[in-house]
Parts: C-alpha cells; structure tokens; sequence
C-alpha cells in the first residue's frame, strides 16, 4: 500500500520573499567578501585558460583599459554608416 503525501501543496499565494520552515539560516555568517564589490561592479566568470594569464583582477582590468582605448580609436576613424538605407 502506497503512504499518503504528508507534505502539504505550497499555495500559489506564497509570497516568493517568504523563508521556508525547512531552511535553517542559524549557522550563517556575513560575507566577508561584500565589501570589495561596489555599487555598479560587475562580478565576471574567466575561463580558466584566461584566468591564468591574469593573476589579479587589477591586470585584468588595466588589459580591458587598453583594449577598449584601442577600440573607441578604431570606432572614431571609422566613417558612420547611412541608416536611410539604400544611397541613390
């Protein structure tokens, strides 16, 4: 004979800010990380063949520095394209 589900169906009506009962946050701790991100940092994953060319995170943005001075000069030589479509 099969047991009856004794757990309970979650109404639709439960806030998504809600805790669950089943999660126990007694153990938790601040991160001790949060303050090295600021307010508009944005957090970016490196491949690991990358990562290991760049040591820190100050190479790595002193390396996208350059490369996005190249890339504004590069962008200011070129001559705007027509958006009105077909030049007559």
């Amino acid at each position: 004979m099969k047991k009856a589900k004794t757990k309970q169906a979650r109404t639709s009506a439960a806030s998504a800010d809600e805790v669950l009962p089943e999660y126990d946050f007694s153990r938790s701790r601040p991160n001790k990380y949060a303050s090295r991100f600021q307010a508009g940092s944005a957090v970016v994953v490196l491949d690991p063949d990358i990562a290991a060319v760049f040591p820190s995170a100050a190479e790595v943005n002193e390396a996208l520095r350059a490369l996005a001075g190249v890339i504004r000069r590069s962008r200011s030589r070129r001559v705007p394209a027509s958006r009105g479509g077909k030049v007559s």
